[in-house]
């Protein structure tokens, strides 16, 4: 529904574990109808989130995270599928090997229809034509729905103190929500080479999000496995992802006595088949020809999502380590020459590069308060001071060389430096000196 929509076309969406987990609380506590509530409150603040641009955010996620969130993703698919081998004999492990053949060996002979659906439809014959009943079957995971869903109003008090109960669950269902859906679109960019609108996916999602709470679904976003399967098998418009909709409905009310007695070794088969081609392989050669801190956000971002089953921290994880490795590679920017006139008594000190919180030790250690000195210039037509931390170690500067008896001359700020030395900066006030002489 969120490509139908106006989302990323190709994408498919549905509930996914990493929503689930944020929703239990909920449930347990208050109730589904408090869940339905909340899907549709989540919706609106995608929308929201989409109306006030904020998919424009995706552009700080790095490429290392972008692939670590793939390969963790593709681990997490994979260790999922594992379980299901347990108590199973050899029929199970021969089954999945057979559905791997199928998967693997049909597109060597044709593309005319997508290999997984040929996976599962050949094993369901196998498996009910053989009567092998040792298999674990779809209709044994739980009862599938026999009737269409219905439009209803969740039944809860329409109160402030409902807003305040559910509102703590839609807040983090909306970013998680957004943040998989965003990251699963810029992986399906890259199948397609494409480009989508980031903002159109978050309101795509949103109002997907509040028809499915008004027909009592939870809140979902976009499945990369799904979506890989979808437009590697040539399903990369929005009709594509309506098509499986209705299909998988059909299936469901229609052919419900064959979709129960799908076996989970096809399934199986089929997810195993979309971890291997959703990692991303060249990655582990890569570590050795890219720079050491793109390997260490990417190896993060998978050690995080893999330990906490968590896509939203991992991801989180690698934006911090990527904006943290930036912030120092420009901090190492930062170069302060001086010079010193043929008397002795006066220096110029020219200073190139960034200054903010992290290179702002760096700028202030520069200056050597030792030397006696008539006159200090401070030429920073090659800086940009960015924040308070840099103003405040200008201040140190200026006022350190003051109180040693030397007269301090600042050229060359830019309009921008300007401003936040007006607003913030102390040397330039009344009273500078006797402030810093107070501590």
């Amino acid at each position: 529904m969120i490509a139908f929509l106006g989302g990323r076309p190709g994408m498919i969406s549905a509930a996914t574990a990493a929503m689930a987990v944020l929703m239990i609380d909920l449930v347990k506590d208050h109730g589904l109808e408090y869940l339905l509530a909340a899907t549709i409150l989540t919706g609106v603040l995608q929308v929201l989130a989409g109306v006030f641009r904020l998919g424009n955010l995706m552009r700080f996620v790095s490429r290392s995270v972008v692939t670590g969130f793939v390969n963790a993703l593709a681990i997490l698919i994979f260790m999922a599928q594992l379980p299901e081998f347990k108590g199973q004999g050899l029929l199970m492990y021969g089954m999945v090997a057979a559905g791997l053949g199928i998967i693997y060996g049909l597109p060597r002979l044709t593309t005319a229809v997508p290999s997984p659906l040929v996976c599962i439809v050949v094993l369901t014959l196998v498996s009910v034509g053989l009567g092998l009943d040792g298999l674990r079957t779809v209709g044994d995971m739980g009862e599938l729905p026999a009737t269409l869903p219905h439009f209803l109003l969740p039944q809860i008090p329409l109160t402030w103190e409902t807003f305040r109960i559910i509102l703590p669950y839609a807040i983090p269902l909306a970013v998680v929500g957004l943040l998989e859906s965003l990251m699963t679109a810029a992986i399906v960019d890259d199948f397609t080479d494409t480009q989508s609108s980031k903002n159109r996916e978050c309101t795509g999602q949103g109002i997907a999000n509040v028809v499915s709470g008004f027909f009592g679904g939870m809140a979902g976003c976009a499945m990369i496995g799904q979506s890989v399967i979808n437009v590697k098998s040539g399903g990369r418009g929005r009709l594509s992802t309506f098509a499986a909709g209705i299909v998988l409905l059909l299936l469901i009310l229609v052919l419900d006595g064959f979709v129960g007695r799908i076996p989970m070794a096809a399934l199986v088969a089929v997810m195993i088949m979309v971890s291997i081609g959703t990692f991303s392989w060249s990655s582990i050669r890569d570590l050795r020809v890219h720079h050491r801190t793109s390997s260490v956000v990417m190896l993060a971002t998978v050690l995080t999502v893999v330990l906490s089953h968590n896509l939203a921290l991992g991801v989180g994880a690698g934006v911090l380590l990527s904006a943290l490795f930036f912030a120092y590679k420009v901090s190492q920017l930062v170069a302060i020459d001086s010079e010193l006139t043929v008397e002795r008594v006066h220096r110029t000190y020219l200073v190139r590069g960034q200054l903010f919180f992290v290179s702002a030790g760096t700028f202030a250690d520069a200056f050597d308060f030792r030397e006696v000195l008539e006159k200090v210039t401070i030429d920073v037509s090659q800086a940009h001071f960015w924040d308070l931390t840099a103003i405040h170690a200008l201040d140190r500067v200026v006022l350190k060389f003051r109180r040693e008896g030397t007269e301090v001359e600042l050229v060359g700020m830019n309009e921008a430096g300007k401003t936040l030395v007006l607003k913030i900066a102390k040397h330039d006030k009344p009273g500078a000196m006797d402030e810093a002489g107070a501590h």
